[in-house]
């Protein structure tokens, strides 16, 4: 697969002094395998590290700086929606990174199921590529331009809770019990394993949910778990 990495510049809006870390930021482990050249560029799970805490610190002083009347809760929640997976894969798909992404011919078909995953990730390893190739100025520029425009309107409508702190809030409310959550199983190599999480009230299995880390799993539990207690009150 042969991708045009001056034509991604332009089309996510950058300019790297270096181009191989974008190339790095794109690149899959599985891409490694089957192109043995390419090794002296590297996979982008380093690169996703690094764009993770980037992220973090680049959202975090923003709130703090110019929202000074929220509460550390707030703020928390409102930091947890901006840089969750949902939010990292709405900009991939803005940016088509699918298109830019490289993996092996010989995992395709399985890296598609995990494409939301993998393109997240990806997200975050431009982040930590731009922070390597021209310092925090240059990343929180990016993340401003894709993330922090949305701040106003998740204020506006005050969704920054959570799924698990409102679904908690919920079973205390309704039944007086905080709810728990379990590993129903898990599968897939290390480097890609996914999880089934069921969230419980004591002993009864109110929702399960999946996801590529035991967290995301258990949002997504405590999501379906919510639309139950919608549906109504006798979970």
């Amino acid at each position: 697969m042969e991708i045009n990495f001056h034509k991604a510049e332009k089309d996510f809006g950058l300019t790297f002094n270096n181009i191989d870390f974008l190339k790095q930021a794109l690149t899959h482990r599985s891409f490694l395998n089957e192109h043995k050249n390419w090794q002296k560029i590297g996979h982008n799970e380093r690169l996703e590290f690094l764009g993770d805490a980037v992220l973090e610190i680049a959202v975090s002083e923003y709130l703090f700086r110019n929202y000074p009347n929220l509460q550390e809760g707030e703020l928390t929640g409102i930091r947890a929606v901006l840089i969750n997976s949902d939010s990292l894969l709405e900009i991939a798909n803005r940016l088509d990174l699918k298109n830019y992404i490289l993996v092996s011919k010989g995992e395709e078909k399985e890296l598609k199921k995990s494409q939301p995953y993998l393109l997240a990730n990806a997200v975050e390893a431009i982040v930590g590529a731009l922070y390597l190739d021209q310092g925090m100025k240059a990343a929180e520029k990016f993340i401003e331009k894709q993330i922090l425009v949305k701040v106003p309107d998740i204020i506006k409508k005050r969704n920054y809770k959570d799924p698990k702190s409102l679904f908690q809030e919920k079973s205390q409310k309704f039944y007086g019990i905080t709810p728990s959550y379990k590993i129903i199983k898990s599968w897939g190599p290390d480097h890609n394993k996914k999880f089934q999480v069921g969230v419980y009230l004591k002993e009864k299995l109110v929702a399960s949910g999946e996801g590529f880390s035991k967290q995301e799993a258990e949002i997504n539990a405590a999501s379906e778990a919510l639309e139950a207690i919608e549906k109504d009150r006798k979970v």
